[in-house]
């Protein structure tokens, strides 16, 4: 059922279009002239206005133009017993949705408005769509907390992102090490060049190469054609190499190179490839470690870490939970269409006192388990019944 608002002089007119909505079971209101029916459009939420052209007071292109001004989203239908087709021409122009003759005949009237409210759905649709992607995204980059170590990242990353200089990020798992390295690459003079992030932990020793470097159609069993890789597709932009520690040595050695020289070669090719990229590398490994053991090289290490910056673990700055968990509520409640829930001062408290071995990623998933299984508001029980580790 769509709320429909009919601004029109005559009153047969809105007689006939009242009867016509409401047996299609739509709310309808009236307005006998375009001053009122503006006023009536700016002050309740239609879905719809129909809208005669030739009214006194204020003439319906007018009134067109005024809603449009308020809400360009608001469908509009002008309806007119002069219409000649410069009138709706112009109406359509002015943003009209559709343009209607009287007397109106019932089945065009009621595709129209038919039409119209299937549009204002979907306009609806995209733009909570648009607001979920937002979020995302910025869920993705945000660093939220007012922390003394979160301060100091983020003094270091304006610092550090005009250069290009390469940055090794450290730091447990869950804690925010890509959101930095996107942070770099959004406010670096590369922002509008490509970001390309490549799990090393997640690729087979035998394929990394094939995944940073591309390959040649031929050049092994399955390569049925030739494939740019990570580098060349970070060209002018930010390879993000995250669990760096995990790469397997043959590729790390190709990686140095390319660091070196600016330039890479495809499995099973024979010509350089140069590229200019920016390399952002993360690990929740202690490198130095890794080369006493002899698993990382230690001219890579020194490479990489031109400008080193540690994330700290979520029990590094347990003030920041507050904050965190407002945030994720309000980013959970949007996702699941509910109404945004507070959180007792209490539970805040507890969710304080937990261990977050899964850091920031950790406290993310208990946040949503929280608002889906509590009720108005997440209380001091709920974290004891939902959060807290069991035995």
């Amino acid at each position: 059922m769509a709320h429909i608002l009919i601004i029109d002089d005559e009153k047969a007119i809105r007689a006939a279009l009242r009867d016509i909505l409401e047996h299609e079971k739509h709310k309808v209101e009236e307005a006998e002239d375009g001053m009122a029916g503006l006023e009536k459009a700016k002050a309740g939420k239609f879905d719809l206005v129909l809208c005669d052209i030739k009214m006194p007071k204020m003439d319906g292109l007018e009134v067109l133009t005024k809603l449009q001004a308020h809400n360009e989203e608001l469908p509009v239908v002008m309806i007119s017993g002069h219409g000649t087709i410069d009138t709706a021409v112009d109406a359509l122009k002015k943003g009209a949705f559709d343009f209607i003759e009287k007397p109106p005949n019932i089945s065009r009237i009621l595709v129209s408005v038919r039409n119209a409210l299937d549009r204002g759905n979907l306009v609806q649709e995209t733009k909570v769509l648009r607001q979920k992607v937002g979020k995302a995204k910025a869920n993705g980059v945000q660093m939220i907390g007012e922390s003394k170590a979160l301060e100091q990242i983020r003094e270091m990353i304006e610092k550090v992102a005009p250069s290009d200089a390469r940055v090794l990020i450290t730091g447990g798992n869950g804690a925010g090490k890509e959101g930095v390295a996107r942070l770099i690459h959004q406010k670096s003079s590369r922002a509008e060049g490509p970001y390309i992030e490549v799990n090393c932990a997640a690729i087979p020793g035998e394929l990394i190469e094939s995944e940073l470097f591309g390959h040649m159609k031929g050049s092994f069993t399955s390569a049925i054609k030739d494939r740019k890789g990570k580098f060349e597709l970070a060209d002018g932009g930010t390879l993000f190499l995250d669990e760096i520690g995990d790469m397997a040595l043959s590729a790390q050695a190709k990686v140095l190179r390319a660091l070196q020289e600016g330039r890479i070669t495809p499995v099973g090719g024979d010509k350089d490839v140069s590229v200019n990229v920016r390399v952002i590398a993360a690990t929740n490994k202690d490198l130095k470690k890794e080369i006493e053991k002899g698993n990382f090289r230690e001219d890579l290490f020194h490479r990489l870490s031109v400008i080193p910056i540690h994330v700290p673990s979520l029990g590094e700055r347990l003030e920041d939970i507050p904050l965190l968990a407002e945030h994720f509520i309000g980013l959970v409640c949007a996702e699941q269409g509910i109404t945004p829930k507070k959180i007792a001062e209490k539970a805040l408290k507890d969710l304080q006192k937990l261990p977050w071995t899964g850091n920031v990623r950790e406290l993310r998933n208990v946040i949503e388990r929280l608002v889906i299984l509590s009720g108005k508001e997440i209380t001091e029980a709920d974290v004891k019944a939902y959060a807290m580790p069991r035995a």
